[in-house]
């Protein structure tokens, strides 16, 4: 994972777009793992549909990686010499593989790691220069300058033996970017976004793949004033950040699957106490325990049915590694103009990956929450108003004073158990959220033509990329991707497919959770399709383009 993170360091420094993802085993504390990467000249967030260069530092366990790694006819596995053969597994396609002593050549050199010596051959096969290589791995060194040398010296020693191996596509050399580009991961843009929302208080349990929200977010906060507590369970995480934020200050958890089921209750406090939160869900494979370290869209029915009585929430998702900052920090504003809870639903792909973008911009998104003034006259918590939004006071707001509980209840917030008063409360919960102007924010719209694919999250730039293939083959398609899951809005949707005969929804789960809500709540022209798998695996831009183009000869 090193050798990988300043693998695309260097090749942000050479003016390069990438994308590394991490893939592991299911025992998360060690192992086997791969950082699969792809370097391009114009921005990309989905893997390629095969590798060019496989280096392997051993064959440990990399047979479990085998349907991750798809090699090329014409690509390169580099492998120690003193490990033997790769698995066949690799060389079936038709892949070369040439032998190199890794390990013999980074004990020639005292205090160097061999995978710095990967990182020079890597780097070199790509068409990085040993300069920009030796810049990336001088801004990460936090150890002794007499390590930094010996291994810097590797990376020169692996650069070298590069030199002789011919047949794999180098990079040119390109020009300086004219902007620096960033380097994220999905989880600190959503760190990132939060605060620039203004997120102030932090309360969770570490939960792979959601970790890395709350590593960011730490030593962030401090810098502004906020505050993180490690909880000691996601039940207590929940009702931390619902008793911060009844106390004013913007709350938000960062969790996974299982982490969110053990939340219902606690968000559905907030609904009904019309408390704003933030829940950051990375989704993972399911259900229990699942697949840890793997991406699934499996979340997305819990989201956003997933609570006991009618419930309203809102429900967002990031279409990219670098919309998880606008999307985050979106909900955050709607949590709070709605005083509700806002779901954000990440996954493993976005937030574990890393990202060469460029620096994306501020969408103005702020936490502006309706309050009460002191000694406000009849007031009223849960007055039952047009926009469904009623001012709430602060905690030792003078002459106002009020209970806010999941008990049902009556405008004053006093329990009522009356039919009148349930109904009056339910409305109220439902139009605050179903009356709001989403903007432009609600999805993607892109394309034309009278086929639309509809697809959320980490999928969006694969089937970007798939349409992007077919109109090169004069096939014209829309793509919609929506980041607005709850509440739906067919109105808008209904606007977006103006014209569209054929609809195909793309997803990565194993029951098309997208497309039975969206045939549950609109009116989808013509007859719509599902395409749909489960994870572990990626879906890849050339598989879609197939499926798309079988789907629109049928």
């Amino acid at each position: 994972m090193t050798a990988g993170n300043l693998l695309l360091d260097a090749a942000a420094r050479a003016g390069l777009y990438g994308l590394m993802v991490r893939t592991s085993g299911p025992q998360i504390r060690g192992g086997e793992a791969a950082a699969l990467l792809r370097l391009a000249r114009t921005q990309t967030e989905s893997l390629d549909d095969g590798f060019d260069l496989l280096l392997a530092i051993d064959w440990q366990n990399i047979n479990r990686f085998a349907d991750e790694i798809p090699m090329r006819a014409s690509g390169l596995l580099v492998g120690d010499s003193d490990e033997g053969e790769p698995p066949a597994v690799f060389l079936a396609g038709g892949a070369r593989f040439v032998p190199l002593p890794l390990k013999k050549i980074a004990r020639g050199i005292a205090g160097s790691w061999i995978n710095m010596v990967a990182l020079g051959v890597s780097g070199a096969l790509a068409g990085l220069s040993a300069e920009v290589l030796g810049e990336a791995l001088r801004a990460s060194w936090k150890r002794g300058d007499t390590a930094l040398q010996a291994n810097l010296q590797a990376l020169h020693a692996g650069v070298e033996a590069a030199s002789d191996i011919e047949g794999m596509p180098r990079f040119g050399a390109g020009a300086a970017p004219e902007h620096k580009r960033w380097l994220l991961s999905g989880n600190e843009g959503a760190g990132f976004g939060a605060v620039r929302g203004g997120v102030r208080f932090v309360a969770a349990y570490p939960i792979t793949p959601a970790t890395e929200v709350l590593e960011w977010l730490a030593p962030a906060l401090a810098k502004v004033g906020g505050t993180l507590l490690q909880a000691e369970d996601e039940l207590a995480s929940i009702n931390m950040i619902i008793g911060a934020s009844y106390g004013g200050v913007p709350s938000l958890t960062a969790t996974a699957g299982p982490g969110l089921a053990l939340m219902t209750e606690g968000i559905g406090l907030a609904v009904s106490a019309e408390v704003p939160v933030v829940v950051v869900d990375v989704m993972r494979g399911g259900p229990s325990t699942g697949i840890p370290a793997k991406s699934e869209q499996s979340d997305l029915s819990f989201a956003v049915s997933g609570l006991h009585g009618d419930a309203p929430r809102v429900v967002v998702a990031p279409t990219s590694i670098a919309d998880c900052v606008a999307t985050t920090q979106w909900a955050v504003e709607l949590a709070e103009t709605l005083q509700a809870p806002a779901i954000v639903l990440s996954d493993q792909f976005m937030g574990q990956s890393r990202a060469i973008i460029d620096r994306p911009a501020d969408p103005g998104f702020v936490a502006q929450r309706l309050v009460a003034e002191a000694h406000a006259p009849d007031f009223k918590r849960y007055r039952n108003t047009e926009s469904g939004i009623s001012p709430m006071a602060i905690p030792g707001t003078p002459g106002i004073v009020y209970t806010a509980d999941g008990l049902e209840k009556n405008e004053a917030g006093i329990p009522s158990s009356q039919a009148r008063d349930h109904v009056t409360q339910l409305e109220k919960r439902q139009r605050k959220l179903l009356q709001h102007d989403y903007g432009r924010w609600w999805a993607d719209v892109e394309g034309e033509g009278d086929i639309a694919i509809i697809t959320f999250g980490s999928v969006t730039d694969v089937a970007r990329e798939a349409l992007g293939r077919l109109a090169a083959q004069d096939v014209k398609a829309r793509l919609v991707a929506l980041r607005l899951l709850a509440p739906a809005l067919p109105e808008r949707l209904e606007e977006a497919l103006e014209g569209v005969k054929r609809v195909l929804v793309v997803e990565q789960n194993h029951t098309a959770q997208l497309f039975r809500y969206l045939r549950s709540m609109y009116d989808l022209p013509g007859k719509p399709a599902s395409f749909h798998r489960p994870g572990p695996l990626p879906m890849r831009p050339g598989e879609l383009a197939n499926v798309i183009l079988e789907w629109r000869q049928q």
